[in-house]
């Protein structure tokens, strides 16, 4: 028989050949390389069967599927060392993730890193006897009896559809019940590494079991593992938790809740300079700021959709608006989104097709119910600000809106030094609108992104259900991407709020609508700067500029001096009047990350100087007072020129 390649040759076979054996058609160090296989474009194991015409792609380590299948399997390895080393454990799920693998655990024994060195140790004893991993299609009666002693096998086992085939992957002696993809024995497993331990729901709820989640990583070399545990210490060296603790950015409490960060006076300041800057930008544009509610009625949810589509996320409430004697409870909800009110604030009023594009923002709070475990810092937080806005236009317009909040996000980003790439996301399987209504605005983002000239890739079936979007994704220092900003058009809105302008000939016609955020959400918009520049912000944006050293009391009063005349040019001053000595207050403003310090002795009193010293270049040497001036003038120059 015949299979087809991925360059559209065709490879003869033998009848009743697997993956393995097109490997080994093609060549001898191919089949020695490969791990896995792809069967008319699904992942296989290189023992899966091809049949004629099929068409077959061969894994190796190259492939860009080859770490999650190495990872998938060395999770399954864990798992069978765990409960090699404590025969009692209950195991539930071990997937691959982005970087690296976990599995859940549950068992007397509570594990922490100090047990690393004992699980690496039975792992590297499983890998070096490289047994295959071998998959087996059972009945639902087998695998009853097969994880009798595991009560969350038993428990998936009875939520899988009846039609759906049982599938386990034995090694040696160890049965997990999966249908993923394995790489063909365990001595294929080269580098790996136990990262952390932590805790975990059985399926993500809060309601059901606490399980032991351990987390690692592997890799097809040493190599590449060790690269990846250097990232993994410079990140923990960038974590804006940390930082921002250690400089007085943002504090987050357990008597608040989780996911609810609370800004010290540092992080109200950048917060606010941040939509300071954007503020003014977007005012020179054309925006009109609005304030809208943090509550509304559960009415307006239920018109928007929300209700039905996100309720799980929201919080919800009830108000009585009768009396004591009386009530009349009255359901609200807490907003996990800004568009509504903006979409009734433009229903207030009758608009002419001469009005539009009319663009509201506003730098509105919202709050959607994440799982605790889930939360982390500012980067996925319960209550967030989004610096949102909603652009109400013709159709005639929606390519250069889109150009123009493309063009905006560019500014922002560059100013910040992130590298972005974008990608659009289209019609997904389950969707409202016309196939007319897509295939325009799917369209509109494809000529505007290039118009651009920003470099695009195309996210098949990823858009939101109400309309297509763009997402742009930054890359920070050490080469993470984050999704921050976005455009997305949206059919529902409109058509649930019936909103609607009046045309050249008086006609009633739905407006477009567009959604974007620049920041995204401005707490992890912070929490990635915070990271990129491990907390040394610009100039504009360090929430103390200057600081002030005088090197005796008797300098103190000039160096007050000196700060006010800054402060009335817009820095942001602080004089260190302690009674410490002058390294210790250098050292001190160092840690703090303080772009500037300006000590006064008696010769900088005399000739109207000061001396000068940077966080990043240490010692400066003297500059006139009228220069330095010259500098903070720039800095506040700056925070308003985008």
């Amino acid at each position: 028989m015949q299979v087809i390649l991925p360059d559209g040759s065709k490879k003869d076979v033998k009848d009743g050949a697997v993956v393995a054996d097109v490997a080994a058609a093609i060549g001898t160090g191919l089949a020695k390389a490969a791990i896995a296989g792809k069967i008319n474009g699904e992942l296989a194991d290189l023992t899966a069967p091809v049949a004629n015409g099929d068409k077959v792609e061969i894994i190796t380590d190259k492939s860009p599927e080859a770490l999650g299948i190495l990872r998938h399997s060395t999770a399954h390895v864990l798992a069978e060392a765990v409960e090699s080393l404590w025969p009692d454990t209950q195991i539930a799920f071990g997937p691959a993730t982005d970087d690296g693998f976990y599995y859940d655990f549950k068992l007397d024994h509570s594990i922490s890193t100090d047990d690393f060195p004992t699980i690496e140790k039975k792992m590297s004893e499983i890998i070096a006897e490289d047994k295959p991993f071998v998959r087996e299609e059972i009945t639902r009666d087998e695998a009853k009896k097969i994880f009798a002693n595991q009560q969350f096998k038993l428990e998936h086992i009875d939520e899988i559809p009846a039609d759906e085939k049982l599938v386990i992957r034995r090694h040696g002696n160890f049965v997990d019940l999966c249908n993923g993809v394995h790489l063909p024995s365990a001595g294929r497993i080269k580098a790996f590494k136990l990262t952390k331990v932590a805790g975990a729901y059985w399926k993500g709820d809060a309601n059901n079991e606490q399980l032991q989640r351990v987390y690692g990583t592997a890799f097809f070399s040493k190599k590449d593992l060790q690269q990846h545990l250097d990232l993994i210490k410079e990140a923990e060296r960038r974590d804006h938790r940390k930082i921002g603790r250690e400089l007085g950015i943002f504090t987050e409490s357990e008597m608040a809740g989780a996911g609810l960060p609370m800004y010290l006076p540092a992080g109200a300041t950048i917060i606010r300079l941040l939509e300071q800057w954007l503020r003014a930008g977007l005012i020179k544009r054309g925006y009109q700021e609005v304030i809208t509610p943090h509550i509304y009625k559960a009415d307006v949810w239920k018109t928007s959709g929300h209700y039905g589509y996100y309720h799980d996320n929201m919080y919800f409430f009830d108000v009585n608006e009768g009396t004591k004697e009386k009530p009349r409870m009255t359901e609200y909800g807490v907003k996990p989104m800004n568009c509504p009110g903006h979409v009734m604030l433009y229903a207030n009023s009758i608009h002419s097709y001469r009005e539009l594009p009319i663009r509201y923002f506003e730098f509105g709070t919202v709050y959607r119910h994440e799982l605790s475990g889930a939360v982390h810092g500012l980067m996925r937080a319960r209550g967030f600000t989004q610096d949102d806005a909603h652009i109400f236009c013709r159709e005639d317009q929606v390519v250069d809106e889109i150009c123009s909040i493309l063009d905006l996000a560019d500014q922002i980003l560059t100013t910040f030094g992130f590298k972005y790439t974008a990608e659009i996301s289209t019609r997904p399987e389950k969707s409202i609108g016309t196939d007319e209504m897509w295939t325009k605005a799917e369209s509109f983002l494809k000529q505007a992104i290039e118009r651009q000239g920003i470099p695009y890739d195309i996210n098949p079936g990823d858009g939101a259900f109400y309309g297509p979007k763009i997402d742009i994704k930054i890359q920070d220092a050490i080469g993470r991407w984050w999704q921050c900003s976005t455009v997305q058009v949206d059919f529902n809105l409109p058509e649930r709020f019936n909103i609607t302008y009046r045309t050249a000939d008086n006609k009633e016609q739905r407006p477009w609508m567009l959604h974007r955020a620049l920041f995204g959400s401005i707490e992890r918009f912070l929490g990635i700067l915070i990271e990129q520049t491990v907390g040394n912000m610009p100039l504009w944006l360090a929430p103390t500029q200057v600081v002030g050293i005088p090197s005796a009391d008797r300098h103190q009063d000039t160096c007050n001096q000196l700060a006010n005349e800054l402060r009335e040019l817009g820095g942001r001053v602080q004089v260190y009047t302690q009674n410490e000595p002058m390294r210790v207050k250098i050292a001190k403003a160092q840690s703090m990350k303080v772009p500037y310090m300006l000590v006064v002795g008696d010769k900088e009193m005399g000739d109207h100087t000061v001396s000068v010293r940077t966080r990043e270049g240490g010692n400066q040497g003297s500059m006139s007072v009228d220069d330095f001036k010259e500098i903070i003038k720039g800095a506040t120059v700056a925070a308003h020129a985008i």
